[in-house]
């Protein structure tokens, strides 16, 4: 079974992304430099998008016109601190350069951790003259533990990787943040590609990302369309039985420059040591004739001939390690290097230009690190014009003897590629449909609060959001689809289930109610309906037929734009193309474990879809079998659910006469 693209974007190449005004800024950074008064901002943008330049270019603002102390920026790890190294910025037209001092460049020093903590002390100390300090997420949060207040007071924090911090009590960054928020006079600029988090806690409390409104957004379409040379993006998955390296050599096109990520070692799909199955993966490419043992790079010969250079991150010698690291931090052309594997490395801020294809082997732990991993093959270069994303999955086969982390890396796939669709395609925008002498507020299709638009789509009978609404659907769209896709009721809800309007009208605006608190009822249904009719339509083609007619393909048929309506948006499962999606690619006895495993795990049931399908869907069902109630013995999955919703109901009524007594 070859790979499945499910996605396959096509970009427009502008250069605009990459092109520079008169103070040296690309586009995005132009964006947040428009901010830079504000004490507290939040940039959401993609890898390659010059989001380290764009700190550079506030903090610098701040320390010579706004009153800042100093700056600290803080990295997830060590190696993305190079992107905060001496740069030059007066030669393309800004006022000042970036310069760290080697002492306060936490992340290129050989130092422990301790030794680091006390030089952040020291620099943070209100005597100290020094201005500018990098160092990782870790040395920030545990030198900080014991420093007052006021020495925090006018030093701007740079957070690079924001979505490492969580709302979550024992989220010691994200308790760092909070700190900074509400006991000193500290700014604060928080910058990521993926403002969501895999275990899907929240990245920030409500109340905390109220004070980072507006956030600034520059998507992946925008990053993308604006490139110079790469003009398309795919998606894919191949399912493999067995072993995954037996699968490999079909996935691996050794004349691409690839970087592989195989599962981590406690992992089902690995099957072997991690040094063995690297070892395995370079014999699949050819046989090595030479070593650069300076570098720590493998010469390989190719069946047909041709020497690539082959790295090895998975390698745990500190000193090869090393000098893998430095060389891959010094590369400056496109030959230095071919393939890489790696294991828990080269993900977030590993900068390779010249890498096209992207291999993942099994699910990793959340869709945050596969749009990270994603992120690594979608920077521009000449001679690159495709970027390509495979993620190799173990089928679900019956005769295992535990199919549910095989059933849950499935869901979690197309979770992803739904969601990678989401933010790396042109999002349609939705009004209500007015009468036709008012006049057409959409028509003018330019970009809105940093989204390109291809299509406006009238809704008829779609309420006019309020501002609160609004301004979700405007700027937190793709973060809350996000959030909607980790979701287990909604993978399980994937799988194409005929009870619709549980996931519209319960699933949905649960998960909307919990992330956003202070929306009331209504508004509540308003960014539901907005989600859900942008999941349901992304990807979809606007047809013409002879009479010039447009027609869109929603639930499997064509709706007539000018017949939508929001009646029927509760009626689909906007999840529908993922269903097809894996019935194409997998067998019915494949689905059919698929369908079971989801149902005998499933028992989460509440009140709200307890009533929807006791009222609407258990006489549908007991008149297509001859008026029987449905038991939860039944083969059939949905007759199964309406079961489980009578049981719920009847302990419901149970209780409620149980508290008359």
């Amino acid at each position: 079974m070859g790979v499945n693209n499910l996605v396959n974007i096509e970009y427009a190449r502008t250069g605009r992304s990459s092109a520079t005004n008169e103070l040296g800024m690309r586009e995005m950074q132009a964006m947040v430099y428009e901010q830079r008064q504000r004490p507290y901002l939040l940039v959401k943008a993609p890898p390659a998008s010059g989001k380290s330049r764009a700190m550079m270019f506030v903090a610098l603002d701040k320390l010579a016109n706004q009153g800042i102390r100093k700056v600290v920026v803080a990295v997830p790890e060590k190696s993305i601190g190079r992107s905060f190294r001496n740069t030059n910025l007066m030669d393309y037209g800004f006022f000042a350069d970036w310069k760290v001092a080697p002492y306060y460049n936490l992340c290129d020093s050989l130092g422990t951790e301790t030794s680091k903590r006390k030089v952040l002390d020291e620099f943070l100390h209100p005597e100290n003259k020094a201005q500018i300090l990098v160092c990782t997420h870790s040395t920030l949060r545990n030198a900080l533990k014991n420093i007052p207040n006021e020495w925090l007071d006018e030093v701007f924090f740079g957070i690079d990787e924001f979505h490492h911090t969580s709302a979550d009590a024992n989220n010691n960054l994200g308790e760092l943040i909070r700190r900074l928020l509400n006991e000193t006079s500290a700014h604060i600029l928080a910058m990521t590609g993926s403002y969501f988090r895999g275990d899907a806690v929240p990245v920030m409390r409500p109340e905390d990302e109220a004070r980072f409104q507006p956030t600034i957004n520059y998507n992946y379409y925008q990053q993308l369309s604006g490139y110079k040379y790469l003009k398309s993006l795919g998606i894919g998955y191949q399912f493999f039985t067995g072993k995954y390296i037996t699968a490999l050599p079909e996935t691996l096109d050794t004349t691409k420059k690839t970087l592989i990520h195989i599962p981590n070692v406690n992992s089902k799909t690995a099957y072997a040591s991690k040094y063995d199955e690297a070892a395995d993966i370079i014999r699949c490419i050819g046989e090595i004739v030479e070593t650069d043992y300076e570098h720590h790079i493998y010469h390989v010969q190719t069946p047909d001939g041709r020497i690539l250079k082959v790295g090895d991150l998975v390698e745990d010698d500190p000193s090869r390690r090393d000098a893998l690291q430095a060389y891959l931090q010094r590369m400056n052309s496109r030959d230095a290097l071919d393939i890489l594997i790696a294991l828990g490395t080269a993900k977030e801020g590993f900068d390779w230009t010249w890498c096209e294809c992207c291999i993942t082997i099994g699910i990793r732990s959340s869709l945050t690190e596969i749009v990270q991993i994603i992120g690594r093959c979608t920077r521009d270069c000449e001679g690159k014009t495709h970027a390509q994303f495979i993620n190799l999955i173990p089928c679900p086969d019956a005769a295992q003897d535990d199919v549910t982390m095989a059933v849950n890396d499935f869901l979690k796939a197309i979770s992803a590629s739904l969601l990678m669709e989401q933010v790396m395609a042109p999002r349609w925008t939705f009004k209500t449909r007015r009468d036709e002498d008012a006049p057409d507020e959409a028509a003018d299709e330019s970009p809105t609060r940093g989204t390109d638009r291809r299509h406006t789509i009238e809704v008829e009978g779609l309420s006019t959001p309020t501002e609160r609404a609004q301004a979700i659907i405007d700027n937190d769209l793709d973060t809350l689809i996000a959030t909607t896709l980790s979701d287990k009721r909604i993978r399980e809800a994937i799988l194409g289930t005929d009870m619709a309007e549980v996931i519209t009208q319960v699933y949905i605006p649960k998960i909307i109610a919990e992330k956003y608190h202070n929306l009331t009822e209504e508004e509540v249904d308003q960014v539901a309906k907005h989600a859900i009719l942008t999941i349901a339509t992304q990807g979809q083609e606007i047809t013409t037929d002879d009479s010039g007619n447009k027609f869109i393909r929603l639930a499997n048929r064509f709706v007539n734009l000018d017949h939508l309506s929001i009646n029927l948006i509760d009626s689909i499962n906007p999840f529908q193309r993922a269903y097809e999606i894996l019935s194409k690619s997998l067998t019915p006895e494949v689905l059919h474990t698929i369908q079971y495993e989801i149902e005998a795990q499933r028992e989460e049931m509440t009140r709200e879809e307890a009533i929807l399908l006791f009222t609407k869907y258990l006489p549908k069902w007991r008149e297509e079998h001859n008026n029987k109630v449905p038991t939860l013995n039944e083969a059939d999955a949905n007759g199964r659910r309406i079961a489980m919703a009578i049981e719920y109901l009847r302990k419901l009524k149970q209780q409620s006469l149980a508290n008359k007594r």
